[in-house]
């Protein structure tokens, strides 16, 4: 389910918010549904349970998933995780176009090479370590 990449310069702790965050959106994990206990994930990834724990706490800040005492911790409505990524996405392509037009690109060049990168992207060149994120 989670898989890290030591070669990744991002911290384990980011790698696993992004992974548990994309399993949330793409809908493997669904609402309310547990997570494994920091402990049991620790031992799986083979890493620090204090990096699960910061993972956990960054996704509860976001809103992908909740806390419940003494039962452990679910996935949240899917819509808190998805409003979140969209204005990542937002923001992001807002520096892209920035960053298209310093460069003299024009508006068709810029939606020609979005296009070309949607579609290797649908082939199935997700680079993300989680299945199934190339969607429409």
């Amino acid at each position: 389910m989670i898989i890290i990449d030591y070669t990744d310069r991002r911290p384990i702790y980011e790698q696993i918010v992004e992974r548990f965050q994309s399993l949330v959106l793409c809908g493997v994990l669904e609402k309310d549904a547990p997570l494994p206990s920091v402990r049991n994930l620790a031992m799986e990834l083979s890493i620090n349970p204090n990096t699960i724990q910061r993972a956990y706490t960054e996704l509860e800040r976001r809103g992908v998933i909740y806390a419940v005492k003494g039962k452990g911790n679910f996935v949240a409505d899917m819509q808190a995780a998805r409003a979140l990524r969209e204005k990542e996405v937002k923001e992001e392509a807002g520096r892209l176009v920035h960053k298209a037009k310093e460069a003299g690109m024009t508006k068709e060049e810029l939606n020609g090479l979005l296009d070309s990168l949607w579609q290797d992207n649908k082939t199935g060149a997700s680079k993300q370590g989680v299945g199934g994120e190339a969607d429409d």
